[in-house]
């Protein structure tokens, strides 16, 4: 039995892009600890999958597919949610990611720069928006925000729009907890260096060689990269009554590979 087994109980929470990687390790995270979880994304067949691999463990989750960066999409599969659960008291932003655009900025074509903005920045604040009525009318809320390493730091191997779009989270994750916070509503990000998901692993090996891979792994103090349950981890703590008084922070995942004070 996981250390905190009970400590979702009686809450709902809902993880977006939550049929792989890190949003399927958070998903299945609060749901061994007591949550009802739901997850949205467009890939019906990880959904599917996803479900399979709860029921292994006696969990069971909710899930719609949708396109994330379609507000009317959006607006709709939350007031289903809402309606199916009785509300939701944590929202997990997970979905996002460089799609595999350039990573040289002037190689970037302006369709790039808006897929890779949708689907970071406005994915996030559609969901946001949808949620947060219910959430402040209950004077409760837990929202925890993906960002990344790029954002705070910049990128190895990412681009400038992913960067940039990850970097527009967090500012408007601040602005969030500023807005909400007297409802009792706590905004926050979690920002990862690179996390070994497959998606990850396969950009890795596209954009870098193997000795510029060890480097790499040579400049992280903690000498391995991340895995996706460190980053769930992290989730769980800031969606968790323990960070109560914690909001508008930026908790960095990544080794010690980027450090500010």
């Amino acid at each position: 039995m996981p250390p905190f087994a009970e400590r979702f109980k009686g809450r709902c929470g809902l993880v977006t892009a939550g049929a792989a990687g890190l949003g399927e390790g958070t998903a299945l995270r609060l749901a061994r600890e007591g949550a009802e979880v739901a997850v949205w994304d467009r890939d019906a067949e990880g959904l599917a999958a996803l479900v399979a691999q709860a029921s292994k463990e006696g969990l069971t989750l909710v899930t719609e597919t949708l396109d994330l960066t379609d507000a009317d999409q959006v607006t709709g599969a939350a007031r289903r949610l809402e309606q199916r659960l009785g509300g939701i008291d944590v929202l997990v932003n997970n979905v996002g990611g460089s799609l595999h655009t350039p990573q040289r900025f002037l190689d970037q074509s302006d369709e790039d720069w808006a897929r890779v903005v949708a689907v970071n920045l406005t994915a996030c604040v559609l969901a946001t928006r949808a949620l947060l009525p219910g959430m402040a009318a209950r004077g409760y809320g837990r929202i925890v925000n993906l960002g990344s390493k790029a954002g705070r730091y910049g990128s190895l191997f990412a681009g400038a729009n992913y960067s940039a779009a990850k970097g527009a989270v967090q500012a408007f994750t601040l602005q969030i907890a500023q807005e909400f916070g007297p409802q009792g509503i706590t905004c926050n990000s979690v920002c990862p260096g690179a996390i070994l998901t497959p998606r990850v692993e396969g950009l890795l090996k596209e954009r870098q060689s193997e000795a510029e891979r060890a480097a790499v792994l040579r400049s992280i103090p903690m000498r391995r990269h991340g895995r996706v349950e460190d980053v769930a981890a992290a989730v769980a703590f800031l969606a968790s009554e323990e960070a109560g008084f914690i909001t508008g922070a930026a908790l960095d995942v990544n080794g010690g590979q980027a450090m500010s004070l």
